[in-house]
This record gives structure tokens, sequence and C-alpha cells, in this order.
């Protein structure tokens, strides 16, 4: 939603907006729809819920019924997630040309989905959408000719500058928390390998409340389940858990935070804009072109601890270094990216 939502905004009435469902909490959509001002989808379907193969059998199904129903000039998926995968396979079958947005991205850590998913979507698309010149080069590697792929930079900055609340704003909300600017460390966790693992789970959250500054959790519903499966109320107990927080509250406690402690593959680039140092929860990224500067990949163990305490050691000197750096990601992402889609189709 985020990605996508800097280019529905630019196509304005030519664009429509499908929901598969795979994130039904309101918390996970409709208060990202409400402030990404995409407005409610076009379509919605209700795959939620279901386990990864159903959500992609199903979300394709639905998909396809709705493209031959529709006949759009393109489909534009983005990302690696099973939605992305189902809307590409649908068009596929509709023979209706694909576009993938944030293409190219590979972790070569095939336990994860979601790279089964990107690397899928890129062997359909009929335009590669890539954010880096890395992802053009990993492409080419495998085979995709040359003319299917575009280097455009990636639309999170567009979403994030669009979305990013003001200082009285973060001030706010600072204050509601009950932290300081440049105190406190800001951490998600989300994935399955790490939230559906009782031992990675309690490894985690063991970590993040051994450290000396306050730690705020926005505990994503899949985490907040396992937790309570597992019993790991008191480990939740040490840090400040709150609800899972909209995109604009969220992006203004990355921009203040002393550091990030995340899974997340988004919240890597996020970082990269906010200029905040993020340590990363897994075994693999598929962003290695931010490693050591903003990104530092530290798999679940007491690392974690470790390397979060040395990038803490002098925070002003940390943040001063990376605020010098420039984002990673190009300019102008959101035109390149309509202009690729345009040139598609022919112009229309």
């Amino acid at each position: 939603m985020i990605k996508l939502a800097p280019i529905v905004r630019a196509l304005g009435p030519r664009a429509r907006v499908v929901h598969t469902g795979q994130h039904f909490d309101d918390s996970m959509s409709r208060t990202f729809l409400d402030q990404l001002r995409i407005g409610d989808p076009d379509h919605h379907l209700e795959v939620g819920g279901l386990t990864r193969g159903a959500q992609i059998g199903h979300a394709t199904v639905a998909i396809e019924h709705l493209l031959l129903e529709t006949r759009p000039d393109v489909v534009v998926v983005q990302g690696d997630t099973n939605s992305g995968l189902a809307g590409a396979l649908a068009a596929n079958a509709a023979e209706i040309p694909i576009v993938h947005l944030e293409a190219g991205l590979r972790s070569f850590d095939r336990a994860m989905p979601e790279e089964h998913n990107r690397v899928l979507i890129d062997a359909l698309a009929d335009r590669c959408l890539a954010p880096h010149e890395t992802n053009a080069r990993l492409l080419e590697a495998e085979g995709i000719a040359a003319d299917r792929i575009r280097v455009t930079g990636s639309t999170l900055r567009d979403a994030l500058v669009d979305m990013l609340p003001g200082d009285d704003a973060r001030a706010a909300l600072r204050d509601d928390l009950g932290v300081e600017a440049d105190r406190y460390v800001l951490a998600t966790v989300h994935r399955a390998e790490n939230a559906d693992s009782e031992d990675k789970l309690r490894t985690i959250l063991t970590q993040l409340g051994d450290l000396e500054l306050p730690v705020v959790l926005p505990l994503h519903p899949r985490t907040r389940a396992r937790a309570a499966e597992f019993d790991l109320g008191g480990l939740l107990d040490r840090l400040t858990v709150v609800e899972p927080l909209g995109y604009r509250e969220f992006i203004g406690l990355a921009a203040d935070c002393a550091l990030m402690v995340s899974d997340s593959g988004g919240v890597q680039e996020e970082a990269t804009i906010v200029k905040r140092p993020v340590v990363i929860v897994r075994n693999s990224t598929e962003r290695p072109e931010i490693l050591g500067t903003f990104a530092h990949l530290v798999p679940v163990g007491p690392g974690i601890g470790d390397t979060a305490r040395e990038l803490l050691t002098d925070v002003a000197a940390t943040h001063a270094a990376l605020a010098a750096l420039p984002y990673p990601y190009g300019d102008d992402a959101t035109a390149r990216c309509v202009a690729a889609i345009a040139e598609l189709v022919g112009g229309r």
C-alpha cells in the first residue's frame, strides 16, 4: 500500500485499486488506506486468514475473474507478497501486461517465502521496475532481458516525505509514549521465521528488554498471538508495547529514535530516508547495498543486543554520519514508474 500509493495518486482516475484482504486487520489496512489517501479500494477480496497456498490460490482465481471482466490495460503489482504473486499469475493467465514495482530484490535465502514470490513475479513481469542498479544486474544475471528492466528508484521516499509529521506532531507522539528524542529504540517483529518460533521470539524480546534505552514495540497481530501462545508476556512487560501504528505515526517515531531493530524489508529502506541505523534481525537481506551504513544484519542471538549497544555508544555521531549519506534509491521514482507503465501500454 505504501509504495503503490504515490503511483495510484499520480495515475488518478486511470487507476483501479484491488485489495486482496491479505491484511484484514483494520490497523494493518484501513488506517493505511486512509492515511495514504488511497481511498476505498475499487475491488475488495477476502483472502486473509488462510494458509499461504490457499491465499495465493484464492486470490489468483478471484483476480483472474476480475481481470477477465474488466480488461485493464496493465496490472501493477508491488514487492514480494502473496497478493503480488497472485496478481501476477492472474494477469499472466488473462494475457494482460504485468508491471512489477520493486523488482530484482534478492536475499538468496530460499527459506523465505518472499524470495520465491519475488523471483516468480519477476519471471512473469513484462516490466521489472528496479529500485537500484544492483537489482537490475541481478535480473539480467537471471536471464531477464534488458528491455524488460527499468531502473526507476523507489517510490518509498515520495510516500514517506508526503506523510512525515511535523516537529510538533512528532513531539506529541513521543510525549504520549513517555520517550525523548534520540533516547529510545523503535522495534518491529512480524516475519513468520521469527514470530512463529518460540526460541527466536523469546531471544528477540529478551535482547530488546536488556537494552539500556526504552524500546517501543508496535505489536503485529501475528506476534501478539504467538507471544500469548508461548507465554512470553513477562518479556513484553519490559517493553513499551503499543498497538500497530498508522504509517504517519510509525515514521514520526522512526525519525526521532536512536535506532531501529526490525525484521521488516520496508523498515530497512525507511531507515535510509529518516537517517537512522537499523539492526536487521534476519539471516539475510534483499538490500545489501545499505549494509554497513544504514543497516546491520544480525541473526537472532546475543548479537542483537551487542550490535545495538555499539550503535548507541555515540548516538549523535552515528546520526550525523548517516545524515551525510545520500538516499540510495534515486530521485523522481514515481514519475519514472508512471512513465514505464505508460510506455508499456502505449501511452494510454
